[in-house]
């Protein structure tokens, strides 16, 4: 049975996650795709071939990516990469202290540039990325023309 995981779960995002697939046949060849939607509800997605090593797994840590949104060997490539699929959108998170960014993350077999409503991935997780950790506090500032924010430690 195909898994997908990432370690940890729930983390800041500038924080780096492990992303590990097991479960595969050994030299197959799989499509790791990454994908959340911002709070307008724009889709923003990445996507990476990968060859499974010989045991059966990915890990974008070790293994290189053969082509998709980038190429060569970059562990937090899927989530540095996200496009909109809208031109000239930007990923911007507003609401930085009430909620993250989901990301989904899904294992397609072969080589897969699409997503047909009718076929499922190999296997699919969540995880979620915040932008302020845990009792931190926001204190807008507004001087003259100076607005912004300030955020203190608990």
């Amino acid at each position: 049975m195909v898994e997908v995981t990432v370690t940890p779960q729930s983390s800041l995002a500038d924080r780096p996650v492990q992303i590990r697939v097991r479960g595969l046949s050994p030299s197959q060849l799989v499509t790791l795709r990454a994908w959340l939607k911002d709070e307008q509800g724009e889709c923003f997605q990445s996507r990476a071939f990968f060859r499974a090593d010989g045991a059966g797994e990915v890990d974008p840590e070790l293994h290189a990516a053969l082509g998709g949104s980038y190429s060569g060997v970059w562990p937090m490539g899927l989530l540095w990469f996200l496009q909109p699929d809208t031109l000239f959108r930007r990923l911007v998170k507003r609401d930085v202290a009430g909620s993250p960014f989901r990301v989904r993350l899904e294992v397609w077999d072969g080589l897969s540039l699409g997503t047909d409503p009718r076929e499922q991935p190999l296997a699919s997780c969540e995880a979620e990325r915040w932008y302020v950790g845990p009792g931190v506090q926001r204190v807008p500032i507004r001087e003259g023309r100076v607005r912004g924010a300030l955020f203190l430690p608990p």
